[in-house]
């Protein structure tokens, strides 16, 4: 077999070489928020036959397992296509991408789309900025016998709907959207083909693009696993701010991980609402989260606020955050018929050991549950050692390390997360600490 590589413009197209599985990799060096990559998968109308061969970041297949979403990191999306399984109805694939914050693909950089089969390589570098917040990459499409790649580089206003929308997908818009049932991927009978789409949709089959909402039943897959799928609780979440921290905010993965701990209060909280602290040498509050407005929180209270990162400063006082929270909790609005589920990352450089055992000793006698989790491989002292802590009356908190949280998955991470809190329950309400 022979390697070759070529290089497509806007515009442009090239025959691919016979093979049974292609790769198409979207790539990117920098961007001002995450970006969500899709394929639609489109008959001769240019429209999906059913909302299950939309393949995105909540459903990374279609039925037939033809076309994956098979990796997402923090600059890259990759597919997988079958090209010797896939059904003649599916005239095109389409590769498309969305910004899912602030900014335009005009300040998104190095942008390249690479696509091999068999020995070839095609690399498509999109060097002409475009001030929209959605854009199709390239068209996959068959050719007499073989298929054929065009660049397309053509952009979209509006976000990830009207993207949708264009490609026949019935999107639910969130304020409206009932959120008890689930999107149509998870409910639709799988079709043996794709052929013309109805001309009315079915009730009942509109995706809901919110991606809390869509955390949301990940994470009450999770809690039905472990018995407690009706459990209310008062969700917080806590993130390690000090400079050993700074290129986890700068790739976006502490605005991700607290996007996948906002899913947790939509569905647990009394009033869908997460309570949030930043911490480092000082601790901070800032304001409560809501599912409604989540995009881009981060950014607005730490990247964005340089007078509030030197408040906090950049080292690593875990007991100042902590009696924060207890006082919160305990003190400012006690409720001891609702537990607290806190989720409190830290990246490791634990030092204030005797401290922090006397505040969770403490926090025991209350209705707090502390999930402590460990991002990448460092010190993490008295975090690693809870199963040991003596003098509490129950066990009230767990720990677990991650080496790179946007490797795992939601289901994982949820089930990780919730792997202790159902012991603690049945434990604090033996102890009256959590009342009936």
């Amino acid at each position: 077999m022979t390697n070759s590589t070529s290089n497509l413009v806007t515009g442009g197209n090239v025959v691919l070489d016979s093979g049974n599985e292609l790769q198409v990799t979207v790539s990117w060096n920098a961007a001002p928020t995450e970006l969500d990559v899709s394929c639609f998968i489109v008959g001769n109308n240019g429209k999906v036959a059913s909302d299950d061969y939309f393949v995105f970041y909540n459903q990374r297949s279609d039925p037939h397992g033809h076309v994956k979403l098979s990796s997402v990191d923090a600059r890259s999306s990759t597919f997988a296509v079958r090209l010797d399984k896939l059904s003649a109805d599916a005239a095109k694939l389409v590769f498309a991408a969305t910004l899912d914050g602030p900014g335009t693909f005009a300040d998104v950089s190095g942008c390249t789309v690479t696509a091999r089969v068999g020995g070839q390589t095609v690399v498509y570098d999109i060097k002409e900025a475009t001030r929209e917040t959605s854009l199709v990459f390239v068209e996959l499409y068959r050719h007499q016998s073989a298929f054929k790649l065009r660049a397309v580089g053509r952009g979209f206003n509006g976000g990830l709907k009207p993207l949708a929308e264009a490609h026949g997908v019935t999107v639910a818009d969130d304020e409206n959207a009932d959120q008890s049932a689930p999107p149509a991927a998870n409910v639709a009978s799988t079709p043996t083909k794709i052929s013309a789409p109805p001309s009315q949709p079915p009730a009942g089959s509109k995706v809901n693009l919110s991606k809390i909402d869509l955390l949301k039943k990940e994470v009450q897959i999770s809690l039905e696993k472990k018995g407690i799928g009706s459990q209310k609780a008062r969700v917080a979440v806590v993130f390690d701010a000090s400079g050993s921290m700074y290129h986890l905010y700068q790739q976006g993965t502490v605005q991700r991980a607290f996007e996948r701990v906002l899913a947790v209060a939509a569905s647990m909280d009394d009033d869908g609402e997460m309570d949030v602290w930043f911490f480092a040498s000082k601790s901070a509050r800032t304001p409560s989260a809501k599912a409604t407005k989540f995009e881009g929180y981060v950014d607005r209270y730490y990247r964005s606020d340089m007078d509030f990162q030197d408040k906090l400063g950049y080292g690593n006082n875990e007991p100042e955050v902590m009696e924060d929270i207890i006082k919160k909790y305990t003190v400012e609005s006690p409720n001891k018929h609702l537990p607290v589920f806190i989720v409190f990352f830290s990246d490791g450089g634990v030092y204030y050991s005797d401290q922090i055992a006397k505040l969770i000793v403490k926090s025991s006698r209350h209705n707090l549950f502390w999930q402590f989790v460990g991002l990448g491989d460092a010190n993490y002292g008295i975090l690693e050692k809870f199963d040991n802590l003596s003098g509490r009356t129950v066990d009230n908190c767990n720990f677990f390390a991650l080496d790179d949280l946007d490797q795992v998955s939601d289901q994982v991470l949820y089930d990780r997360l919730f792997n202790e809190f159902p012991s603690w329950l049945r434990a604090a309400r033996r102890k009256k600490i959590l009342k009936a």
